[in-house]
């Protein structure tokens, strides 16, 4: 690619659409569909995600404020901010327009009273700590948040949600059917208070793939992982085999920055990890762990350079680090490198890499950062 970065993320705009549609012809005719930018959506740009799926969707999903703030200045999508909004910042939120979630009866009557001075009626969902053991509330609390929310006259109650914990494990659905009961108990309660026509969501990716198919049990699901070309499990990719293509929407490209032959006895990087024990030809290249390139890897993980995986040689350190390129004819600098994605018949994907560092593919994308510039294909 003529002109380009020296490190960059490539996005797929043909994958990233293929993967959506595919979703949404499996999930029930009616379903709407929310996709999760949160994380800089998953690590492939918050802006340039938006951009490609906003007319293929019907809500966008993120965090903070913060990432609210970056939304609005390129989409009016409506937006749920299913993470914790400080007090301080409230009342930009609710200017800036969005699906609130409230975490307390004391948040609950804050965006009330910031509702009323804004003259306003603030939606709301209310998430369910169904066997979760995180956010929400527990079913014992909702009678208390159900009364106060009835005397709050600015604030609009849409939608009640909660998260399943482990459902990708097809091996047992046990644990998913008690969160299951446990949610739709919540969803009974609140009708029992008036609160009725509620919109329901508790699946993400795997929630969809394994319990809700084209069943229509929610009104909502939260799409985030699939939509990027990745699987929740392998549990579900083997599931869904010759069913459901995915297709991986980013790839991490880089350039050689210098090349030499060391001797034998020569150590590599910090730590003196490790040692050639033959005239080694190497590469060093211009990314490290503040790009978002796991420490883990150190020694470990692989790159390709000309259609082939090169290994990495001792420590990842914070700009760059080595890759033995001894089997490679005729490479040079600025050839191109590719840590995430493919080149020639080899690919090497986010899984693979999670693998080696004992981790999921979320975390190694989203880790990616979100300094590198984006280049949409």
């Amino acid at each position: 690619m003529k002109n380009s970065p020296l490190a960059y993320i490539e996005l797929s705009k043909k994958n990233l659409i293929h993967n959506i549609r595919q979703f949404k012809t499996l999930a029930k005719k009616g379903t709407k569909i929310a996709v999760a930018l949160k994380g800089n959506a998953y690590g492939h740009g918050q802006n340039e995600v938006t951009k490609i799926l906003e007319s293929y969707v019907d809500y966008f999903q993120i965090n903070s404020a913060e990432e609210l703030r970056v939304l609005r200045k390129i989409s009016k999508k409506k937006t749920f901010v299913l993470g914790y909004v400080q007090k301080a910042d409230l009342k930009e939120a609710i200017k800036l327009g969005c699906i609130l979630s409230v975490f307390s009866i004391e948040e609950l009557k804050n965006v009330n009273k910031i509702a009323k001075q804004l003259k306003t009626k603030q939606e709301i969902h209310v998430p369910i700590d169904a066997y979760l053991g995180r956010e929400g509330f527990l079913e014992k609390e909702l009678p208390k948040f159900f009364e106060e929310l009835k005397k709050c006259k600015n604030v609009k109650l849409t939608g009640i949600y909660a998260h399943f914990a482990n459902i990708e494990d097809t091996t047992s659905f046990a644990h998913a059917q008690r969160q299951i009961d446990k949610y739709t108990q919540a969803i009974k309660l609140a009708g029992k208070f008036g609160f009725k026509n509620l919109q329901t969501h508790i699946s993400a990716t795997s929630g969809l793939l394994v319990y809700e198919k084209d069943k229509g049990i929610n009104s909502l699901v939260r799409l985030g992982i699939g939509v990027y070309g990745m699987w929740p499990s392998e549990h579900i990719k083997y599931q869904y085999k010759n069913k459901l293509e995915l297709k991986s929407v980013l790839s991490w490209k880089t350039k050689i920055a210098q090349i030499k032959t060391l001797p034998a006895g020569s150590t590599i990087g910090y730590g003196l990890t490790y040692m050639t024990y033959v005239p080694t030809k190497i590469a060093i290249i211009p990314q490290g762990y503040a790009d978002g390139l796991d420490r883990g890897l150190s020694n470990k993980g692989e790159v390709l350079i000309k259609g082939t995986r090169c290994k990495i040689l001792g420590r990842v350190a914070m700009n760059m680090f080595v890759v033995n390129i001894s089997h490679l004819k005729n490479v040079k600098a600025e050839d191109e490198v590719v840590i995430i994605g493919s080149q020639g018949k080899e690919q090497i994907s986010a899984e693979e890499i999670a693998e080696k560092i004992d981790t999921i593919n979320y975390e190694v994308t989203t880790r990616i950062s979100s300094l590198l510039p984006k280049i949409i294909k």
